[in-house]
């Protein structure tokens, strides 16, 4: 089945360029004998990048896998919608930031927590394995603990590394918001880890 597909979670390296040719998947989607090639190449050349994006934002595997199938499922049925006025990826990044939010909505794990710490922490050598694994666990448990739409910004920024115009396009906030979301994300984070940063 066409939307059967293997997500690498060994893989070190996170590919930021895709291998497709964004022009050629568009042009095999728009025609009706090229469209279940082009899906392929959708898939191959998104589907890695698509996948952490959902799993931070519900920090569950097999939740991700599902909500990535759908992701690409929605963009097969509806790809007629899709008007070239964003990148490919813009696009299929806010049908994915979509889903994901429809899903924490539906299991009521929606967190709006104001007052709790958060934290930002950029990669860093540390001599000790062990302290180096201690912030990357308070990484992760800081930013599960920022409101949704901060966390959803702090990750589309720091993790996929967008820049903020296309930010907007998937979440339809303005750029000036997005900044301010970013913002205070980062200082809840470095309150965060000077916070719990000791072993």
């Amino acid at each position: 089945m066409i939307f059967n597909f293997y997500v690498n979670l060994t893989s070190k390296k996170r590919r930021y360029f895709m291998k497709s040719n964004e022009s050629e998947i568009i042009r095999c989607m728009q025609d009706d004998k090229g469209q279940e090639k082009g899906l392929r190449m959708m898939m191959d050349a998104y589907q890695s990048r698509l996948y952490w994006h959902i799993r931070r934002m519900l920090n569950d595997h097999s939740q991700s896998q599902d909500i990535l199938q759908e992701t690409f499922i929605k963009a097969f049925q509806n790809f007629h919608q899709f008007k070239q006025e964003s990148k490919l990826y813009t696009w299929l990044y806010r049908i994915a930031t979509n889903e994901a939010l429809q899903e924490l909505n539906k299991k009521s794990k929606m967190k709006m927590v104001d007052e709790q710490a958060v934290m930002y922490l950029k990669s860093q050598s540390s001599e000790s394995d062990e302290y180096e694994e201690r912030l990357h666990k308070l990484l992760n448990e800081a930013i599960q603990l920022l409101p949704e739409k901060q966390k959803l910004v702090f990750n589309l920024r720091y993790y996929d590394d967008l820049p903020y115009e296309e930010i907007s396009l998937i979440v339809d906030m303005s750029v000036g918001t997005l900044k301010t979301n970013y913002h205070y994300a980062k200082q809840k984070i470095e309150k965060y880890i000077v916070e719990h940063a000791t072993i």
